[in-house]
């Protein structure tokens, strides 16, 4: 046997294109903004928004809780967003992010897992919005919840290193992320002007019950939230969707937990 035929330069490990099935291509939906104002609406009545193929962090998907944050923004920009300094805790497609500069927020950071296809991902969403003030207000970044916040704090040096509106939206599933979460809230929130109760920065928790069977660790988070790190806790109010995240994977039983969406604002008390 000639050595030719112990080459590999023939492609001998070369996978065919068919051996394996290539990864999702990222998707669109589109959020429409049914809440907005004239003041913030800039020509803009719907974003389109680029998600990721998948991601086992859930960045590939917009949730109920998600679209109702978008919603909740648009209510209450006003009070919470307007000339604020806005930070977002695992934005994915950043919707909550792209309304907060359309509503005149000062600026915001939208953060998620330091993974490049989430953050370069991010960064589309703002470059498409079709608002060109966003690519000054938006810096994305990434980070992991429970380290160090110095560079998030760099970020918001114009505010003293601190945010006046903090979005967690459907993050606490992640039962064992809970302190990490607190810990990070607690470091980056506005605390309170001169002890005025809830004259502080606010943090925004809203979730839907994704395992029926696990709502009272969903729950707990604001039990950790109150007791061991000083949060007043308010429960804004608990709706039902029209429609619950993968109707098809569980049984009628269920709907009503998984149609919910909480709503909680957590309040320092230093």
């Amino acid at each position: 046997m000639s050595d030719d035929e112990f080459s590999l330069e023939g492609g001998l490990f070369v996978e065919p294109e068919d051996f394996r099935p290539p990864p999702p291509e990222a998707h669109f939906v589109k959020y429409e903004r049914k809440y907005c104002t004239d003041e913030s609406k800039h020509n803009i009545t719907e974003i389109n928004l680029r998600l990721i193929g998948s991601s086992p962090l859930w960045g590939h998907l917009l949730w109920n809780a998600g679209i109702y944050t978008g919603d909740f923004i648009e209510k209450n920009y006003e009070k919470y967003i307007k000339n604020k300094f806005v930070l977002e805790f695992g934005s994915a497609s950043a919707l909550p992010c792209l309304l907060s500069s359309l509503n005149n927020a000062k600026k915001v950071i939208s953060t998620d897992y330091p993974d490049p296809e989430l953050i370069n991902n991010i960064q589309y969403n703002i470059d498409h919005l079709g608002y060109p003030l966003a690519k000054d207000i938006i810096k994305p970044e990434g980070f992991i919840w429970g380290n160090s916040t110095e560079d998030i704090s760099l970020l918001l040096k114009e505010n003293n290193g601190k945010a006046d509106f903090l979005i967690m939206s459907d993050l606490v599933f992640n039962h064992s992320e809970h302190k990490k979460l607190l810990k990070s809230c607690k470091e980056l929130i506005k605390p309170l002007n001169n002890g005025k109760p809830r004259s502080g920065g606010k943090c925004l928790v809203v979730f839907s019950p994704h395992r029926p069977h696990l709502l009272e660790n969903d729950l707990n988070f604001f039990k950790t939230a109150e007791e061991e790190f000083n949060f007043d806790v308010e429960l804004v109010e608990m709706i039902h969707w029209h429609v619950p995240m993968f109707p098809e994977d569980y049984t009628i039983e269920s709907e009503e937990i998984r149609k919910r969406i909480y709503c909680y604002l957590l309040h320092p008390t230093w």
